[in-house]
């Protein structure tokens, strides 16, 4: 917080109230070229914007402000923008629980908020510029939802706007925050909420920086910091990861995030190789060893390990020797990176009881399988290759049944 006198608080208004062409033009807009972050971040705000806009069949209401002393009660939930067409996760791919809160829940939850925190929360208040407790935080850490724990931004995406609110180039997970239009005090601005339990937080501009040019912009009341080490309020769900080489990860990273039911997150990647930190240029040039990898963060309870080896192989082709299809070399081999032990017994049986598969008749599979302790590291391929089919459209083919 700035140093000033006890009792007062510098109240700075902000002097240009920025447009949104892009909120009158179909609610989009204007991202950099193929930035994975910012089109996920873009077709979540176009997804919501398009849901709030239409008419909700119970209409929200304001809790009542007649005894400002009284612990307030929570708004009613908005569900127009929790629809089917939203497409939001129940778990986020950074394996946070999404599923909205019920009414009592966040009343329950309101109840440790203070008078000013709650006509933040809750009534969609603003605290005075340059008086917020988190404006000038420098340490490194993640920025919680007060009301209900969800982490909602980082240290690393923080940048100082001079406008004198916390300010985030973009949020820890696209999906953690929810995007309504607002045309209060008579200009069109889009209100940011917590996704989970519908927090008023702010609002987001288009005068922020790369790679994104957002300015996501937070009260701190709205807000909890946990530094860096610290034990967050709301802990991830426990996930596993799988680790498959089975040609251009491109295509089965598009398959393993979009047609399997548990898969929380897909990433590409290089590993099985010998160089540290691989470039894409190194690995295709055939001199690191790794194979490009696709690393699968999935939920156990929902789908097993067992039912990722099957689909793995109907995703590619395993009896190709360090090839996939057009695409030749030792990159493109199928080979799969135990996590554990029970991992590697696992893809194990199941290769071994593919020599009775009719597919694979005449064709001994050439998939090998390896510990991640003898295969060395994952390591994550630039943000060009990440989400590519979901940026760019297209599909690799599937191999032939």
């Amino acid at each position: 917080m700035k140093s000033q006198p006890a009792g007062l608080c510098l109240r700075t208004p902000l002097l240009v109230t920025l447009g949104f062409a892009a909120l009158s033009a179909a609610f989009a807009f204007a991202a950099p070229a193929a930035d994975p972050l910012f089109v996920r971040i873009n077709e979540r705000i176009e997804a919501d914007l398009k849901a709030s806009a239409r008419p909700s069949a119970t209409p929200a209401t304001s809790p009542s402000t007649s005894n400002p002393g009284a612990s307030p009660a929570a708004p009613a939930k908005d569900t127009s923008v929790m629809t089917v067409g939203s497409k939001v996760p129940a778990v986020s791919r950074s394996a946070f629980p999404l599923t909205p809160l019920t009414k009592a829940e966040i009343e329950k939850l309101a109840e440790k908020l203070t008078p000013e925190e709650a006509k933040v929360i809750l009534r969609k208040g603003t605290e005075p510029a340059f008086c917020g407790n988190l404006l000038d935080n420098k340490k490194e850490g993640t920025y919680c939802c007060r009301l209900c724990g969800l982490p909602l931004f980082a240290s690393n995406r923080k940048f100082n706007s001079g406008t004198g609110w916390p300010s985030f180039y973009a949020p820890v997970d696209a999906d953690h925050i929810k995007y309504l239009r607002d045309a209060s005090h008579g200009m069109e601005r889009i209100e940011i909420l917590c996704r989970r339990c519908d927090a008023h937080l702010g609002h987001v501009f288009e005068d922020g920086p790369r790679p994104t040019g957002l300015r996501y912009c937070l009260n701190s009341a709205s807000m909890e910091f946990v530094e860096t080490g610290g034990k967050l309020p709301l802990p991830p769900i426990a996930t596993q990861t799988a680790y498959f080489a089975g040609g251009c990860f491109w295509g089965v990273e598009d398959r393993f995030q979009h047609q399997i039911p548990g898969v929380i997150n897909v990433v590409s990647g290089y590993m099985g190789g010998e160089t540290k930190n691989p470039t894409y240029k190194q690995v295709c040039a055939g001199t690191t060893g790794h194979a490009e990898t696709i690393a699968i963060t999935f939920d156990p309870t929902k789908v097993t390990y067992q039912a990722l080896l099957e689909a793995f192989f109907k995703f590619h082709d395993p009896t190709q020797v360090n090839r996939q299809g057009p695409d030749i070399g030792t990159q493109y081999r199928s080979a799969i990176f135990a996590s554990d032990a029970a991992q590697l017994e696992a893809a194990k049986a199941f290769i071994a009881a593919q020599a009775s598969n009719p597919r694979f008749k005449g064709r001994p599979i050439a998939t090998e399988v390896v510990s991640v302790e003898k295969a060395g590291p994952f390591y994550p391929a630039e943000d060009y290759h990440q989400d590519y089919h979901e940026i760019h459209g297209g599909s690799c083919a599937l191999p032939e049944p």
